[in-house]
């Protein structure tokens, strides 16, 4: 039997172990370690592994060990990953524990629990987010008191899985958020209000600086027609490959975005538009048509503070020279004898 003194003793520095992780701790790994390593100690086991269960993949993954040689552990992972029967994932799938279990160890028998950690996320639907298994060597039996210390560790574990991974989503989440705020769905490239923000934004800084900024405006030729009798499907196939060679032309301070339905802006820091805007169209031309429709653009160039001097009235100017261009797949320059 266990000695219940140690137990309540050790219940105390698990729960002070938990908590501090819970509060401080500043990843899943280091708070599960603290915790488990409070818990071993606490009931005296030898050896112990946390295993986290993810409920859009099959089985089980193991996330920490202690007390395990390195060749173990791998042996032991493995075991457990092609062992739909094993105890540890009957343990995660049926959300029910087993205590005492025998086993044979690197060093001889041993005796193993295995607690599923269960959460619920507030709305009264259980969840099993792991498991956690303690082992022992020799014969080890397992008493009330025991028993409960190890369902706390459990409970600790399973918070700390619980709120890690939660934090993770809310990130993930306001990353994807974020994302969609400043993309555009269709292309990848960046959105209109984006683009307009940063055209801003260089311009600010070219004034301060006495800088330039170049801005270029690309419109697919003869889209309305493509869309019309190809169908939108052709239309979207043309506008995801123009915005992949935008994004391989640019420079790595450039800014491309779609501002348009078939029209593309390039914010450009420093005067190199014109010979951003000849690559695009250099690279656009080696495209193979699409549904019998040749792929092309036309370009309008404008350079601040030749051209405007602020950001409306330098895309103001670099549409113009785009309506301007007098030829199929050229390039318009508002000021053609700065560029």
């Amino acid at each position: 039997m266990a000695d219940t003194t140690g137990a309540g003793s050790g219940s105390l520095g698990v729960l002070s172990a938990g908590a501090a992780a819970l509060a401080r701790a500043s990843d899943l790994d280091t708070a599960l370690a603290v915790i488990v390593e409070a818990g071993a100690a606490a009931v005296g086991a030898s050896v112990a592994a946390v295993f986290g269960r993810d409920p859009e993949r099959e089985g089980v993954e193991l996330l920490l060990t202690l007390g395990m040689l390195e060749g173990a552990i791998e042996a032991f992972a493995a075991e457990v990953a092609g062992a739909p029967e094993h105890p540890i994932v009957v343990a995660a799938l049926d959300r029910s524990g087993t205590l005492g279990r025998v086993a044979e160890g690197p060093d001889g028998p041993m005796t193993g629990v295995d607690l599923p950690l269960v959460v619920s996320a507030g709305t009264g639907v259980e969840d099993c987010v792991g498991v956690l298994t303690f082992g022992w060597p020799g014969d080890h039996t397992v008493d009330t008191d025991e028993e409960t210390l190890l369902v706390g560790i459990a409970d600790l574990a399973a918070a700390a899985l619980a709120t890690f991974r939660l934090a993770s989503l809310v990130a993930e989440r306001a990353e994807w958020y974020e994302r969609v705020a400043h993309t555009d769905a269709l292309t990848g490239l960046a959105n209109e209000r984006t683009v307009h923000r940063v055209l801003e934004l260089e311009v600010a800084r070219a004034a301060r600086q006495g800088g330039d900024v170049s801005v270029a405006v690309f419109d697919v030729d003869g889209f309305t027609q493509l869309n019309s009798s190809a169908g939108s499907r052709a239309g979207d196939k043309v506008l995801r490959q123009v915005a992949s060679i935008l994004a391989e032309s640019v420079r790595l301070v450039d800014t491309i975005g779609r501002t348009g339905a078939d029209e593309f802006v390039l914010v450009a820091p420093g005067s190199a538009g014109v010979t951003v805007a000849r690559r695009v169209m250099s690279g656009i031309a080696q495209l193979e048509p699409v549904e019998g429709f040749d792929v092309s653009v036309s370009a309008g160039v404008a350079r601040f503070p030749q051209d405007g001097t602020d950001a409306e009235s330098l895309l103001g100017a670099a549409k113009a020279a785009l309506a301007a261009s007098a030829r199929h797949a050229s390039i318009g320059e508002a000021a053609p004898d700065k560029a």
